[in-house]
């Protein structure tokens, strides 16, 4: 397949597709293992493209080392905070906490925002969940000032509050970051339907530690 040949395919999806048409689409072209590398120059102006690229190319490689390999190889793909948080559940399937955490430690300093988002939100779903692994995602969180890196820790520290509010109380009442980090938080705490009433409220009065 060439780009003339896919974008005819693409083209059946329509003007009004959706994602799921897309990932139908992308099943295809992962079942008949085709090569979509010829996307990779084009996905930045023709952001519909994106999804399939790395859907496909992730899919089609066998270990996890090499998927992650994949991401850094195109680190500079990722211009988009959506670009980054589709990013899980291509990766999420035989990716381990320890090789997780050893990649976020080295993103968290990349120059690129997008790749500083990627280490906070490659740990959300399906790391935030194990108690036993809390401190230690607790010292990846830095002090940042592009808004999609601040955002994607408030997620992860909302997520974090969800299966261990207590913890993340204590956390949040050592002021360890800037207000304007952990206000977010607290705001994606409280919206969240899987944090309980009487520790919202506990949340909320962090707030007033901030104003001292």
């Amino acid at each position: 397949m060439n780009i003339e040949e896919f974008e005819k395919e693409f083209k059946k999806l329509g003007n009004g597709y959706r994602t799921k048409d897309v990932d139908k689409f992308n099943k295809t072209l992962i079942k008949s293992k085709t090569d979509v590398s010829f996307l990779k120059d084009v996905i930045l102006e023709k952001q519909e493209y994106h999804r399939t690229y790395f859907q496909v190319s992730l899919a089609l490689l066998d270990t996890i080392d090499k998927k992650l390999e994949f991401i850094e190889e195109n680190f500079d793909k990722l211009q988009d905070w959506w670009h980054v948080d589709q990013l899980p559940q291509f990766v999420n399937k035989g990716l381990e906490f320890d090789l997780a955490y050893k990649k976020a430690k080295l993103y968290i300093e990349h120059d690129n925002p997008f790749v500083r988002r990627w280490a906070y939100v490659m740990f959300i779903t399906k790391f935030s969940k194990e108690s036993d692994k809390f401190d230690l995602i607790l010292k990846l969180f830095r002090e940042d000032n592009e808004y999609y890196v601040i955002m994607a820790e408030a997620w992860l520290i909302s997520y974090l509050a969800m299966y261990n509010p207590d913890k993340t109380l204590e956390y949040l009442k050592s002021k360890p970051l800037k207000y304007e980090i952990v206000g977010k938080s607290i705001q994606k705490i409280c919206d969240s339907y899987r944090v309980d009433d009487s520790y919202k409220k506990k949340f909320k009065e962090i707030r007033k530690l901030y104003k001292i």
